[in-house]
């Protein structure tokens, strides 16, 4: 068997991956919960756009996945730089996506969705990846926990 590559060791553990995976089901809890809302105050806000207009609802989509999780990685006891790294990693790739739409490049909803939540995907890990203190070996309790880099890490307030 050949050794993890040097730069995920302490990376890849268990604890990383369930953090990720919890992201991940904050994510699509967000859009289930929020996505009525968000496309009745999008069509609200923005009379004169198609609700169906790829763009917004790309834009909808990253946002009702990224506002759940910022609220849920300050409950799990993490800074505020990294919840914006996290949220920066939704939303960067889904303003890669709408580009592809305005520039008339991509027209089909499926690919760009496909599009979106992959490079989502890929750079929630590459954020996780760049602190992995922050992700990994986290005991339990919240106290304990080694992984928070301010001294604020008790902190839960919004």
């Amino acid at each position: 068997m050949t050794p993890r590559p040097e730069v995920f060791k302490g990376v890849l553990t268990r604890d990383f991956a369930r953090h990720y995976a919890e992201m991940a089901i904050v994510m699509l809890v967000g859009m289930g919960v929020l996505a009525v809302p968000a496309r009745l105050a999008s069509g609200a806000l923005l009379p004169s756009l198609d609700p169906d207009d790829p763009s917004l609802m790309l834009a909808r989509m990253a946002v009702i996945m990224t506002v759940p999780m910022i609220p849920w990685m300050r409950w799990r006891g993490h800074a505020w730089a990294p919840c914006l790294e996290m949220a920066a990693a939704m939303l960067v790739p889904a303003a890669g996506v709408i580009a592809l739409v305005q520039a008339g490049l991509v027209e089909s909803v499926a690919i760009l969705m496909t599009a979106e939540h992959g490079a989502m995907f890929a750079a929630m890990f590459v954020a996780m990846a760049a602190r992995p203190r922050e992700y990994s070996h986290c005991p339990t309790g919240r106290d304990a926990c080694p992984r928070m880099e301010d001294e604020h890490r008790g902190e839960v307030a919004l």
